[in-house]
């Protein structure tokens, strides 16, 4: 198998270490510091931040490096309304095709278990990027293509607002799978206005505090 070109490698790389926030929010960093760390030339990382500037995630500096784009407090709210109005609408989509509802929960279950076993570790990095999954399964029960292709936009964001809201309290993470799987017993149970309910205090209590 070929290796990956260089600058899709920088890319990954320095994506990653921004959606962790192992590169936080205001950071200034160089082309050199991650060209190191992957033994290629500049040139490479420079096409790769150039990437990551055009998804708003660094914002270049002439002569210097990048900046980590942070993500704002007006930002993230706005996240958080889109995210709580597709997932409601998905579920409320879903409820309406009872024959479905067996094998979404079972979906739902299994992600949560993979959320769960990053818990009991304390892997906040790796839970940030099961709980982005929970919740776009949640997404994609409901079958609307379209609502789904735009709800994976926001991807990128919900990581990085999940590391920012969970670092701090990682007595959460246990909390959040208990959240989690109340949430998936009343998707079991069909009742689509305790789900927006629930889902609304979930998001509250995790990015509103």
């Amino acid at each position: 198998m070929p290796e990956q070109p260089a600058a899709d490698r920088a890319y990954a790389l320095t994506k990653e270490l921004v959606l962790t926030g192992e590169l936080p929010g205001g950071h200034l960093f160089s082309e050199g510091e991650i060209a190191e760390r992957l033994g290629v030339s500049r040139t490479p990382v420079r096409e790769a931040f150039l990437r990551l500037q055009a998804e708003d995630l660094l914002t270049l500096i002439p002569k210097r490096g990048a900046v980590v784009v942070p993500v704002s407090p007006g930002e993230a709210e706005d996240v958080l309304d889109a995210r709580e109005a597709i997932e409601t609408a998905a579920v409320r989509r879903l409820l309406r095709r009872p024959d479905l509802v067996p094998e979404a929960v079972d979906r739902l279950r299994e992600a949560l278990d993979v959320q769960r076993g990053h818990a009991a570790r304390g892997d906040l990095p790796a839970f940030a990027e099961a709980d982005e999954v929970f919740h776009r399964t949640l997404v994609e029960t409901g079958r609307n293509a379209v609502t789904l292709r735009f709800y994976a936009t926001l991807a990128d964001r919900q990581r990085r607002m999940s590391m920012h809201a969970l670092g701090p309290v990682p007595a959460r993470l246990p909390e959040i799978v208990d959240e989690h799987a109340a949430l998936v017993d009343i998707v079991r149970a069909g009742d689509a206005a305790a789900f927006a309910s629930a889902l609304h205090r979930h998001l509250d209590r995790t990015h509103r505090r």
